[in-house]
């Protein structure tokens, strides 16, 4: 079983993730986002809509939606630094978001852009210099119905 297989048998695993989240992400598990799926090119993160992340205007607050969006396709570029050959460091560059329904029910987020994280990782390996690739995630309610999209660029740089 490769490094990366290994993580994500762990990610996959309900209680190492919520004592993953518990170390590094104590807001998430506040949030209750749960990672619902994830393979080598596809994760879903889903958001419960609750009390806590609650707006005045009785939908999900956008910044809690963005922590979900954000971990979609987060977790696709930590299992891939963490399976690279060299020490790579990441950063989210930029994001931007459309909001085209209140959110009003559990929200699942989807990326399936893995690959396009991973050939980044290897290119910013093999010429030493930092690259970045921008990933979508689209959020669908309990109803099928979109109600974001969230784009975020990612950059990777091999650690001196």
């Amino acid at each position: 079983m490769s490094k990366k297989e290994k993580l994500l048998a762990s990610v996959r695993n309900p209680w190492k993730m919520r004592m993953y989240m518990l170390k590094k992400l104590p807001l998430a598990l506040i949030a209750g986002l749960k990672i619902m799926e994830i393979d080598d090119n596809k994760a879903s993160v889903s958001i419960p809509f609750k009390y806590i992340n609650k707006n005045p205007f009785q939908s999900i607050y956008f910044a809690a939606l963005a922590m979900a969006a954000e971990l979609s396709t987060g977790i696709l570029a930590l299992t891939s630094v963490q399976a690279a050959s060299k020490p790579v460091s990441m950063l989210v560059f930029d994001m931007n978001a459309n909001f085209t329904k209140k959110a009003k029910s559990k929200i699942i987020f989807t990326c399936t852009q893995g690959d396009e994280i991973s050939q980044a990782i290897e290119e910013s390996i093999k010429t030493g210099e930092g690259k970045t690739v921008t990933v979508n995630t689209v959020g669908i309610d309990e109803a099928g119905e979109q109600v974001a999209e969230f784009n975020f660029t990612w950059t990777f740089k091999v650690k001196s």
